[in-house]
């Protein structure tokens, strides 16, 4: 596997791991890039259909090259996002925020959650593992300690 298509599929497992939670879109740009991405994948589909019903329709043949880049363009939006994604879950998480993780890990291990040992050098995607757990075991005042 090349390495674009293994970044490309780490962003879809970040997209499923990251949780989807209101404290956290102010805190993070992947909430955002995540609601993005889900867009784009349930309306581009529809909107390439779209635009080449109606070029095969109403459209002139001198027009067919516009509309098949604009397809191409249409088509790589999710996968734009896909693709941030995954360089985003490979990226090694700041100081300060590999603090907030180690925390977050001693408190649910703390509570008596099932969850792996810390990571010695983590990244957004532990940091989301770990987020999304806290979120299920935890109350919702950890947020607060960043």
């Amino acid at each position: 596997m090349s390495p674009f298509t293994r970044t490309l599929h780490r962003g879809q497992e970040y997209l499923t791991i990251w949780p989807q939670k209101r404290q956290l879109a102010s805190l993070f740009p992947e909430c955002r890039i995540m609601a993005a991405t889900r867009f784009g994948i349930k309306t581009m589909p529809a909107l390439i259909t779209l635009s080449l019903l109606l070029q095969f329709q109403f459209g002139a043949p001198h027009y067919w090259p516009s509309v098949v880049a604009s397809v191409l363009f249409l088509a790589s939006l999710p996968m734009q996002g896909y693709y941030w994604l995954g360089k985003r879950a490979d990226t090694r998480l700041p100081p300060s925020l590999r603090e907030w993780y180690l925390q977050i890990h001693d408190k649910i291990a703390a509570a008596g959650g099932e969850i792996e040992a810390p990571v010695s050098r983590p990244r957004y995607f532990e940091l989301g593992e770990t987020l999304s757990t806290a979120f299920k075991q935890l109350d919702k005042s950890f947020i607060r300690e960043l």
